[in-house]
């Protein structure tokens, strides 16, 4: 069993989310709820799945959570390139959350890869 909050991958996703949740604040009153809900959740869940994959009893099992924070990853992604698209977040916003999302993304990788290795 790993301690999740030595984890910089999981450190980043979890300041990712907090970071996903002020931004989007102001989505609500622009009509936007579900996309508010849907990109909060996807980066919450990035970190989410690297806690559970911390409790796993086998490093397979701890791999298939890394894979599903992946697919959060690329799922919070989509929903940033939604939001600014309905020009809910400015640029600077947009292209700082992504390239975090992306290397966090790129982190996960390289560590389930190792997992795996």
């Amino acid at each position: 069993m790993l301690d999740f909050k030595h984890i910089l991958a999981w450190q980043r996703a979890h300041a990712l989310a907090i970071a996903v949740h002020k931004v989007t604040g102001p989505f609500t009153r622009l009509g936007h709820a579900t996309l508010r809900s849907q990109l909060k959740r996807s980066a919450e869940s990035i970190a989410a799945n690297i806690v559970e994959g911390c409790g796993a009893a086998t490093k397979n099992e701890f791999a298939r959570f890394l894979d599903i924070a992946i697919k959060s990853a690329t799922e919070t992604e989509y929903h940033l390139i939604s939001a600014r698209d309905f020009a809910l977040l400015d640029l600077d916003q947009w292209h700082r959350l992504t390239a975090e999302t992306v290397e966090i993304r790129k982190m996960l990788y390289a560590y389930r890869r190792k997992l795996l290795a």
